[in-house]
Order: structure tokens, then sequence, then C-alpha cells
């Protein structure tokens, strides 16, 4: 085998084209003149010259080159959480309901339209803290003024007690009646005797003032 590697390397250098001059640069290997590694035509290994090392195997067989290293891919990023909606304010509500829809004429007492309608601001209500829920009575000018005090009082606190019932907390709703000292008509708008007319007339002046302040805690999907 020895003898079959000398006489190949003796041969290769005497084949045109193969320089051994180049040893200084052939890493410990034969090459010819493109720089390739000359290799023994009947074993296929290469040509060794006296630079030749067994560290310097890789340059014949790069197979037993350490692969490189690979780049560690980075974790993706972490996404970042969503900010939480930040509570939204309410702005005062006033909101004045007709008191000939929610009572009867000259009624202190609650008719189903007029629970109806309550139902329905109270769910508007719900999720919100209260600073302040202000209920206010008022009544036309027919009849005596002490009359009409007490007549806007008990309508006042006929929608608190009901709206208590439906989870408003009690303890934030405050209940007054006005009489017939803040109208909503003009002095001179309604005249002529009490009749079905001028009733009608006056009916803006009859009514239930609600005030509310409070906050509330939005979401994504409130509606």
């Amino acid at each position: 085998m020895l003898a079959t590697l000398i006489f190949a390397g003796i041969a290769v250098a005497l084949m045109p084209g193969i320089s051994i001059a180049q040893d200084a640069k052939n890493q410990g290997f034969l090459l010819d003149s493109n720089g390739n590694i000359v290799r023994s035509a009947t074993t296929g290994d290469c040509v060794r010259t006296s630079d030749w090392t067994s560290a310097r195997d890789v340059a014949c067989n790069p197979v037993m080159q350490p692969p490189k290293p690979v780049a560690a891919t980075p974790p993706p990023p972490k996404r970042a959480p969503e900010p939480a909606p930040a509570p939204a304010r309410i702005l005062p509500q006033s909101i004045n309901f007709a008191a000939d829809a929610l009572f009867d004429f000259n009624k202190a007492v609650l008719s189903a339209a007029g629970r109806a309608a309550l139902d329905d601001f109270a769910r508007q209500l719900r999720g919100a803290q209260y600073e302040a829920i202000f209920v206010t009575g008022h009544t036309d000018r027919l009849g005596t003024s002490k009359y009409n005090q007490k007549l806007s009082e008990r309508r006042a606190h006929a929608v608190r007690n009901y709206l208590v019932r439906q989870g408003v907390p009690a303890n934030r709703i405050n209940a007054e009646g006005k009489g017939e000292t803040q109208p909503v008509t003009r002095p001179g708008d309604c005249k002529g005797p009490r009749s079905a007319r001028l009733i009608a007339c006056l009916q803006p002046d009859r009514r239930v003032h609600v005030e509310v302040t409070g906050t509330r805690t939005v979401t994504r999907n409130s509606r």
C-alpha cells in the first residue's frame, strides 16, 4: 500500500500542470495548476506533501469540518398587554319625565307606562357608581300653591322609591318638590279659564326632573 502511494505521488508529481512549488500554501497536499488537491488515481486518497499534518485532513475531507454554529433564533417579542380601558366619565344627565307620562292627572301613583319608563332608566344606570341622583317634582299653576307643593313632593318620592326597588342605591337619591315655582311655560303662554285646553297648554310644567352624576367602567364589549 505504501509503495502504491509513493508511486502515485511520484507519478502525479511528474504530471503536467502539477507543481510541488505550491507546497508552501497547499495545506499539506499536492495541488494542481488550478489550486485543487490532487488525488491518487488508484485509491482516491489526497496526495500528501512533506508539509502534511493530521490536523490538515480537513482540507482533503471537507465533511470533517465542524459545522458552523447556527445562530439561535431569538424568541418573538412578547406582545405587550393591551392597556385596560380608562373609566369613562358620565357627564351629568338631566332628564325630564313628563308627569303625565308617569302619573294620571292630579295623581302621585305611578302608572304602568310610568313604571316601564323608569325600568328603562334604571337599566341605563346599572354599572355606574353614583355621586348623586336628584329627583325633583314640578306641577303646573292650577290649584293652590300649598297643594301643588305637596303633590310635587309625593311624585318625586314615588319616583325615588321605585328606583330604589330597581336596585338604585337609596343613599344616593335625593327627592324634593318645587311645586309650581319653576314653570317651563311663560306667564303669557296659557290663558283663559280652567279647561282641557288650558291643562294641555300647561303640560310642560308638570314634570319630574332627574339629574345623575357618576362614573361607569366601559369595556370593549360595552354597548
